[in-house]
C-alpha cells in the first residue's frame, strides 16, 4: 500500500515493491515541480537552483527508499553529501526554507505517505506564493535607503545635515566616513528610513544646497550578506 512502502516483521525488512517505488518517485518529481513553480512566483531565480529544487524531493525519496524506510539510516547516508564542498554562494533565507521543504516532501514520499506529501506541498506552496505576491515583510524595505553624500574637506559634516535628516527621515545612522579624490573630499554613508518616499527628490535637492552640489547617491539599502 502507498501509505507504507515497507513492511517489517520483527527485525527483518522486506524488499521494496517496484510499483509503489515508482509511484513514490513519480509523486516526488511532480511535487518538486510544484515547489519549484511556487518558488519562482514573482521572484528572481537561477535555472540551476530551480532544477535542483524540482529534483531534490525525488533524490531524498530515493535515498529513503533504498534504506528500506529507515529514517535514521537515510539521514546518515544523506549527511555524507555534506562532505562535498559546494563552490556557490550561500543562499538567502527563502532559498534555504524551500530546500528544507523539498527535503521534507521527499522524505514523506520516500516513506510512502503520498497523500500527506501532496497536502504539505499544496499548503506550503500556497502560503509561499501568497507571501511573495502580497509583498509580505517588504513594507519597511521600501523606505530603507542607503544615502551617500560627498562634501568638501573643509566642511564640518558632524551636524551639517541633522535638521534635514530629522525632517525627512524616521531614523538615520552615519555608517562610515571615508576620504576620496586624494583626500580633498569626504564621503558620508548613511542608512536612513524615509518618512515619505515621494519626498525623496525634494530631500536630495535640499542636500545638494548643503554639500556644494557635489555627488549624492540614494539607493535601496543592501542587506547584510551575513544575515538571513
Amino acid at each position: 500500500m502507498l501509505e507504507s512502502l515497507f513492511v517489517t516483521s520483527g527485525t527483518t525488512t522486506t524488499s521494496i515493491d517496484l510499483v509503489s517505488f515508482l509511484i513514490s518517485i513519480g509523486a516526488a518529481l511532480v511535487l518538486g515541480f510544484i515547489l519549484a513553480f511556487a518558488y519562482s512566483f514573482r521572484s528572481r531565480f537561477t535555472r540551476s537552483f530551480l532544477t535542483t529544487l524540482a529534483t531534490l524531493p525525488a533524490i531524498v525519496a530515493i535515498v529513503i527508499a533504498m534504506v528500506n524506510g529507515n529514517v535514521g539510516t537515510g539521514v546518515a547516508v544523506a549527511g555524507a553529501f555534506s562532505l562535498v564542498r559546494f563552490r556557490s554562494v550561500a543562499g538567502g533565507a527563502r532559498d534555504i526554507a524551500f530546500i528544507f521543504l523539498a527535503m521534507a516532501v521527499g522524505l514523506v514520499c520516500g516513506m510512502g505517505y503520498i497523500t500527506y506529501a501532496v497536502i504539505i506541498t499544496l499548503i506550503m506552496s500556497a502560503v509561499g506564493m501568497v507571501y511573495q505576491g502580497t509583498g509580505f515583510g517588504a513594507l519597511g524595505l521600501r523606505k530603507d535607503r542607503s544615502l551617500r553624500i560627498t562634501v568638501p574637506e573643509d566642511f564640518n559634516y558632524t551636524e551639517l545635515f541633522d535638521d534635514l535628516l530629522d525632517r525627512y527621515t524616521n531614523s538615520s545612522e552615519l555608517i562610515s566616513v571615508k576620504t576620496t579624490n586624494m583626500g580633498s573630499l569626504y564621503r558620508l554613508n548613511y542608512n536612513v528610513m524615509l518618512k515619505d518616499p515621494a519626498q525623496e527628490r525634494e530631500f536630495i535637492d535640499e542636500l545638494r544646497c548643503r554639500n556644494g552640489n557635489l555627488e549624492i547617491i540614494m539607493c535601496t539599502q543592501e542587506a547584510n550578506s551575513d544575515e538571513l
